[in-house]
């Protein structure tokens, strides 16, 4: 059996050499800008301990404020989620479908939500469905802003992931005698969802950071939050918290995605050993066939 083809060169001594250098070099310059930003926030006394204290002081009710408003967001980010991956899933079955007419209207609601800025969905959920008599608060304007948007984009992964599944495992289903619906669900989306995890984790992530988008509807999450913070420090001490208070902030973005995306590969992790202990178990006989037992069992070549 032939090893495997490689379709480029591997680098030779002096290739990989240079790469080292670049790398090097490259490590060389990031660190002397990050070094330079760091100067310079120290000679704007953006460093000083006693500005940083107040994200960790009770007594000045900032830490509670954040963790409040991190709740709010997560609380947004976790229905949106489930909705939008739910609802995304149907319709790109809905889309897959072999009939035109749940094909069409499936396709034009996707390319329709697909299309409309996330910003005008919100607005509008928030401003026109009151007229017509569907009760709507901040809360449900932004959920259901970022559901019908993410929607429309996980759909579109959902499809092209199920796609991607061999076509040889869908036929094999029908020859088994299993309905669309079971091939669908029980073959070929639990194959699709293990291959498109990492795009769809990405997509969730940035439905995560779109919630910030709540403080224009009045919805008070993290960003929110935040500048409410500078608003009342800045008219009581200047602008002397809106560097600390910003970041903070933002650093409380970059470790909840983080999070997500340490439990994204912790799932694909699972999914794919459990995958290999499945294949490798499928290719394993019966006990009674292989102990020969059941009355003279005659053991079955497979």
């Amino acid at each position: 059996m032939s090893g495997p083809s490689v379709l480029f060169d591997l680098p030779g001594p002096g290739a990989r050499r240079r790469q080292r250098i670049g790398t090097v070099v490259g490590s060389l310059v990031v660190l002397g800008l990050v070094a330079l930003a760091l100067w310079r926030l120290g000679t704007h006394g953006q460093l000083e301990p006693e500005r940083w204290a107040i994200l960790f002081d009770p007594a000045t009710g900032v830490p509670q404020a954040l963790w409040q408003g991190l709740l709010n967001t997560l609380a947004v980010a976790a229905v949106g989620m489930v909705l939008a991956t739910v609802l995304g899933a149907l319709l790109a079955m809905g889309r897959l479908s072999d009939h035109g007419w749940v094909r069409a209207p499936v396709g034009v609601v996707i390319e329709f939500f697909r299309a409309v800025p996330l910003l005008i969905l919100i607005l509008f959920c928030l401003l026109f469905l009151p007229t017509v008599g569907v009760p709507m608060t901040a809360f449900r304007a932004l959920v259901l802003g970022l559901t019908l948007y993410n929607m429309a984009v996980l759909a579109e992964i959902f499809r092209a992931g199920i796609l991607s599944v061999d076509r040889g495992q869908r036929e094999a289903a029908f020859a088994l005698g299993m309905r669309k619906t079971q091939v669908m669900t029980l073959v070929l989306l639990p194959q699709a969802v293990r291959r498109m995890l990492p795009v769809l984790v990405a997509q969730l992530v940035v439905l995560l950071k779109d919630s910030s988008l709540g403080f224009i509807v009045g919805y008070v999450e993290l960003l929110r939050t935040a500048r409410s913070l500078v608003e009342f420090f800045n008219f009581s001490y200047g602008n002397r918290y809106t560097f600390v208070l910003y970041v903070a902030a933002g650093l409380i973005y970059i470790v909840v995605n983080l999070l997500l995306s340490a439990l994204a590969r912790y799932v694909e992790a699972r999914t794919r050993r459990n995958a290999k202990a499945a294949a490798a178990g499928e290719g394993e006989l019966p006990a009674d066939v292989q102990m020969g037992g059941g009355g003279g069992a005659v053991p079955v070549a497979r």
